[in-house]
């Protein structure tokens, strides 16, 4: 939905109708295109991205409020930890959104990855980091901070709370996510270089934050900046609700593992 220019049979009023043509007329597992190249990028992004969030966020809340909670240290806890992970997706999210697009011509991730390097070099899968990094780090500082918020109202023990864990995930996956559209529709135009936004740039690649910004103003005005908003944030919502549960818990596992090993001694 993020789409500029679209061809006339890839315009759609909203999601549900969105998801409904696509697979009518693309096929039912068309959605599903770049899954494997997203998922393969994902773990070692996330691991990255939790583990320096941790250690950062002890490490800045001891120098700033010991024994309390910083929000200033969770918000610049995770701004740090997107530049690792951003570092690891930013590659596989450009695959995945040329593969994504209608009529691609990509069958496989080899495919796609081979034409880009042959034809753009390999600059082009980072084209949109700094533009990543640039949506990524409000994004998470927001999100980080909002969860924290919310956890200190819904679980103020900081206890396990599976419940907890998945709103507080949910609602700051939300707030992230709308309020980083804008950034979201520029780096979507950087990595797949639609090329009817092309011809309204007089260059021959569109390369940059601020070029980017210029050519979605061009094509579609202000609104153009938050076209595919609310596909943003039911994916978000469920992302980022996943993503806190299952690291509550691997986190809760292995605590208790530690404080058992150590009352054993």
């Amino acid at each position: 939905m993020q789409s500029l220019q679209p061809e006339p049979a890839a315009r759609y009023r909203n999601v549900p109708e969105a998801l409904w043509r696509i697979v009518r007329t693309e096929g039912l597992w068309r959605p599903m295109r770049g899954m494997n190249v997203m998922a393969t990028g994902a773990g070692p992004a996330h691991a990255l991205y939790f583990a320096c969030y941790e250690k950062l966020k002890k490490t800045l809340t001891d120098a700033i409020q010991a024994g309390g909670n910083s929000h200033v240290a969770n918000g610049a806890a995770g701004c740090v930890a997107t530049l690792l992970h951003d570092a690891a997706m930013n590659p596989a999210e450009v695959v995945k959104q040329r593969m994504q697009m209608y009529n691609s011509p990509f069958q496989r991730v080899t495919d796609c990855v081979r034409t880009i390097w042959r034809n753009e070099g390999a600059g082009a899968f980072y084209r949109s980091y700094t533009t990543q990094l640039t949506m990524n780090i409000p994004f998470q500082a927001i999100h980080f901070m909002t969860y924290e918020i919310l956890q200190e109202q819904l679980n103020p023990r900081r206890q396990y709370n599976p419940g907890s864990h998945v709103i507080s995930g949910a609602c700051a996956g939300a707030v992230a996510a709308t309020a980083t559209t804008p950034l979201d529709v520029c780096k979507t135009l950087l990595n797949t270089q639609e090329p009817l936004a092309l011809n309204s740039n007089i260059k021959r690649h569109i390369t940059g934050m601020a070029n980017a910004f210029r050519t979605v103003y061009q094509v579609g005005g202000v609104t153009a900046y938050f076209r595919g908003v609310q596909a943003r944030v039911i994916y978000q919502m469920p992302s980022t609700a996943i993503a806190w549960s299952v690291y509550e818990f691997f986190k809760y596992i292995l605590t208790k593992r530690q404080e058992e090993r150590r009352a054993r001694k």
